[in-house]
């Protein structure tokens, strides 16, 4: 069994439809999805309803916004019950900050010379989550910029750049919380986008006692150092490695399929959300 623990739809910030992305995984040759949309489950029941017709499972998640340090920190969410109350108001909570912080950010790049519109960007974000990349977006449109990639640096909308806006957000431990409490087992995603004045060991390592289920092993931008850095550190402190994709189906994260997760450690992450119902 193959299957890709992250992956993304234009729920949020991805290219396409939920039921594409399970099209895609199918043409891919994996067996199983997660839909891990940023602060959303909108996707999920498409998403199903398109598995059952191609064969390919789909898990209920979600990818969560924490800041620790004002930095963000990514938390993936799986097997969580898409109607808890509370998982369903965090998370609308997190995308009416996302909301205002998208309105902030072009304002602030109005104010650099940058000619885009809050408009423009709500209508690139075709689904419920508005990030950056929707910015960026508009920045490629509008010519300031000639790759999306080049928006997340210090000049413009990067984590210490001038039009940079920090979005309402749970602390990391809240998110696990959260999504234990909502049924769900919890994996750090891409831990090397942590490091700042607290590193990802120090973070993974009070996170482990206070209820993470799992580590983001294998991802696109991990390399092998990497990849040995934190397969090492979930051996030490019984998290469970994962390996996935991030696809988005755009410029952004893999090719779907490029990173998977064995079928034995999607069961144990099942076990962990199982024993916190």
């Amino acid at each position: 069994m193959r299957t890709d623990l992250h992956t993304h739809s234009n729920v949020s910030d991805g290219a396409t439809p939920p039921a594409e992305v399970v099209r895609a995984a199918k043409a891919a040759g994996l067996d199983c999805i997660a839909l891990t949309d940023h602060d959303s489950m909108a996707g999920i029941a498409e998403a199903r309803a398109a598995g059952e017709g191609l064969g390919v499972a789909v898990i209920a998640g979600s990818e969560i916004s924490a800041v620790l340090d004002h930095r963000p920190v990514h938390v993936l969410g799986y097997f969580m019950d898409p109607d808890h109350p509370r998982l369903a108001a965090e998370l609308a909570a997190i995308r009416a900050s996302r909301l205002d912080r998208a309105a902030r950010m072009v304002q602030r790049l109005n104010e650099l010379g940058v000619p885009i519109t809050y408009e423009r960007v709500r209508a690139l974000a075709a689904g419920e989550s508005v990030g950056r990349p929707h910015v960026a977006q508009a920045m490629v449109e509008a010519g300031v910029i000639a790759q999306p990639g080049e928006a997340f640096t210090d000049e413009w909308i990067g984590n210490d750049g001038r039009a940079y806006f920090e979005k309402t957000a749970l602390s990391p431990q809240g998110a696990v919380d959260l999504i234990r409490e909502a049924g769900g087992a919890a994996v750090i995603a891409h831990p090397i986008w942590i490091d700042g004045p607290t590193s990802a060991e120090t973070l993974l390592r009070g996170l482990a006692a206070g209820g993470l289920a799992g580590v983001e092993v294998d991802h696109p931008d991990h390399d092998a150092s990497a990849r040995e850095r934190f397969g090492a550190l979930s051996r030490e402190l019984n998290l469970i490695p994962t390996g996935s994709s991030d696809y988005h189906g755009n410029a952004h994260g893999g090719a779907i399929g490029s990173n998977v997760t064995p079928a034995d450690r999607v069961q144990q992450l099942r076990e962990r959300a199982g024993a916190v119902r």
